[in-house]
């Protein structure tokens, strides 16, 4: 694979590497950008010269209007938070010069970060995408966690392991799916955000996500969110490991009079399934009575 490099705009830059794919002709062409999500980044990144803006406040205007172009010019455009302390420390394991741009191409490139990525589709940079790029670091250091407990199991990436532990892997990926299905359709419609905890060697596996329900049942949820829960259910199930969950927020619909009701249900697993917690749980903050049965929930 190799790289072409984007135009430069003569007063800023976001951080980005840009790669075409050689394949047939109208082969699709991806675009991956690095962002820094904070002042005080942008400030401890000036060091590197990975922008030529003179506040973050410029910076910013200059990234949303280079993903704007960015849209128009390739086929996927791609994104992730620019951490200055991940950075410093992949130049120092990799023994690359920070200042040096191929060393900012290869770590935004780097195939262990590649969770940490998300797709850009036109959303306002600074009241949305954000603070998903942040979220989207915190997720991704956890599903490394949960893929290196499972071998490489979840990404592929075990190398010499046999199709009966792919396979393994699959099978609790699908049920820890479904978990959160069956919690979802006992809830019903509403506005709900789940907490998911599970203990796990070398430190807790933590998710949540926010989730909007119809009353027909469509969910709306960010697939990055998706993409963690059932990770982390999947570990929990897979390798037998207690957890609790919390699934809380507003019950209700337009359909129902636009009455909401505040809900809040809790479930444990002490490693094999999941089912209501014991006793009323406090998660985050957030308490919880006992939830209702999801073997009783089709």
């Amino acid at each position: 694979m190799s790289r072409k490099r984007a135009r430069r705009n003569s007063d800023c830059t976001g951080v980005r590497a840009p790669q075409r794919r050689h394949r047939a002709e109208g082969a699709e062409q991806a675009f991956v950008i690095g962002v820094l999500t904070s002042a005080a980044d942008f400030e401890r990144a000036r060091a590197w010269r990975l922008s030529d803006a003179p506040d973050y406040e410029r910076y910013l205007a200059d990234t949303a209007e280079l993903l704007t172009d960015a849209q128009r010019r390739f086929d996927t455009v791609r994104a992730r938070m620019f951490h200055p302390q991940d950075f410093a420390e992949f130049c120092v394991l990799h023994g690359v010069d920070p200042a040096e741009p191929a060393a900012r191409d290869r770590y935004l490139v780097n195939p262990p970060l590649q969770t940490q990525l998300l797709a850009y589709q036109g959303e306002e940079l600074v009241g949305d995408f954000l603070p998903r790029l942040v979220r989207a670091r915190e997720n991704g250091l956890t599903l490394c966690h949960a893929d290196l407990l499972l071998d490489g199991g979840l990404y592929g990436r075990g190398g010499e392991a046999d199709e009966e532990h792919a396979v393994w892997v699959r099978a609790a990926y699908r049920r820890g799916g479904e978990v959160f299905r069956r919690m979802l359709v006992g809830a019903g419609a509403g506005v709900y955000e789940l907490r998911l905890r599970v203990d796990a060697p070398g430190g807790r596996l933590t998710a949540a996500a926010r989730v909007l329900q119809w009353e027909d049942g469509v969910v709306r949820i960010n697939d990055e969110d998706l993409e963690l829960l059932c990770a982390v259910l999947c570990a929990g199930l897979a390798l037998e490991l207690p957890g609790v969950a919390v699934l809380h927020g507003s019950q209700g619909s337009a359909a129902s009079c636009g009455e909401y009701l505040p809900a809040s249900w809790a479930w444990s697993s002490g490693g094999q399934d999941w089912a209501p917690a014991a006793r009323p749980v406090r998660l985050d903050g957030v308490a919880a009575r006992p939830g209702y049965s999801l073997g009783t929930v089709c």
